[in-house]
């Protein structure tokens, strides 16, 4: 009987983090990145958000947004694990003029924020290592790799940059 409580509450509390379907849930700005029409030196950004679902309570998404100098809009660089069930690579770049989007509901922290002639001289190098990525067509939850392993893995080839990604970014420290 004790089991079956412990297994309806599980349930539950599972079912009940759930409160949106990721078809449907927020996607909007969150405000927080500078305006790319506005602002016209080089930005670097590294954000942070709750993974989707109940993975939210344990762990992190994270993904890179860099803008060279007068540039329009920002490259986003992040790792999604359906590309991979879809036949894509995990790695993934579009552009946007709002890399600061809601993970699928929820709101993005800042984890980084560099502007103005390090970031310019940054951007090239942290494009080089995205390039080498040696994980770019794989993903894993755990022990990865993952969304966290890529930034932590571009922090540790950009060494400059300084990196510190938060402790629930789970795969932070995959290590092959």
């Amino acid at each position: 009987m004790n089991k079956l409580i412990l297994l309806s509450t599980v349930v539950l509390m599972l079912i009940g983090c759930q409160t949106q379907d990721w078809r449907t849930a927020s996607r909007e700005p969150a405000g927080i990145a500078p305006d790319p029409q506005q602002q016209q030196e080089a930005v670097i950004e590294v954000y942070a958000a709750d993974a989707f679902s109940w993975r939210g309570w344990f762990a992190v998404h994270t993904w890179l947004a860099l803008k060279p100098a007068n540039a329009s809009e920002y490259i986003v660089y992040e790792v999604v694990g359906w590309r991979v069930r879809n036949g894509l690579p995990a790695l993934r770049e579009y552009r946007t003029a709002s890399p600061d989007r809601y993970w699928y509901g929820a709101r993005p922290e800042k984890v980084l924020s560099l502007q103005g002639i390090k970031a310019q001289v940054l951007i090239a190098d942290i494009q080089d290592a995205v390039r080498s990525y040696p994980y770019a067509d794989e993903y894993k939850v755990f022990p990865g790799p993952n969304s966290n392993t890529f930034p932590a893995w571009v922090g540790q080839q950009v060494p400059e940059l300084g990196l510190e990604l938060p402790f629930r970014a789970i795969g932070k420290g995959y290590i092959d």
